[in-house]
């Protein structure tokens, strides 16, 4: 079991369902709702089968994980209409912002992707048209990468109804608490990539 689900160890899922249709973190011991988010509910039941232990950590990147996993299934929809993955535009946006032919070993320092995935999505890319190759004058073993028209005019396209759609899904959130946090995430992305390095996906 982990935090970043959402499960407990029986393999069950920690969200209970009101009549209403609203989500609650759980019951209490006589079975009534507790107020909280998912993770509130799954914190609570490692803190009574290890109560020594502290859960702070959990609390802070089970919910890191948890939102990543909600976001990924919800402020993609302009992207999956127009038949794309995150990843597939993460490498068309690297083209794009930097006005530049890319090798698939740049693209993948862009999108802290492994090159065997980037490799994958340009083939993809290239079959639909949004990107094309040309090989290098001197290495013939390089070859550069850039947006076609179609994919440029795509790019264009679809960033508005992107961060549109993520400015809605924001909306809950002060626009003073949207800069806290994303200073607060942008410093624990500072630290874990001094740490841990970029990551390959």
């Amino acid at each position: 079991m982990t935090a970043a689900n959402g499960r407990t160890g029986t393999g069950r899922t920690a969200i209970g369902r009101t009549g209403s249709g609203r989500t609650d973190a759980g019951t209490d011991t006589e079975g009534q709702p507790v107020p909280g988010d998912t993770l509130a509910a799954v914190v609570r039941q490692w803190q009574a089968v290890h109560p020594d232990l502290d859960t702070g950590p959990m609390e802070i990147i089970g919910r890191i994980n948890r939102c990543a996993a909600l976001l990924q299934q919800a402020e993609d929809a302009p992207l999956r209409h127009a038949g794309l993955t995150r990843p597939e535009f993460d490498l068309l946006g690297a083209l794009r912002r930097t006005g530049l032919e890319l090798t698939p070993g740049e693209l993948a320092r862009e999108t802290f992707s492994s090159g065997a995935a980037v490799t994958k999505r340009l083939k993809r890319l290239t079959e639909r048209g949004l990107v094309e190759r040309r090989g290098d004058t001197r290495d013939r073993r390089v070859a550069h990468v850039r947006l076609t028209d179609a994919g440029r005019d795509l790019v264009d396209g679809i960033l508005p109804e992107q961060l549109s759609y993520e400015t809605t899904v924001l909306s809950g959130l002060a626009s003073g608490g949207q800069r806290e946090l994303a200073s607060l995430l942008s410093e624990l992305l500072v630290q874990l990539e001094g740490r841990l390095g970029a990551p390959r996906v």
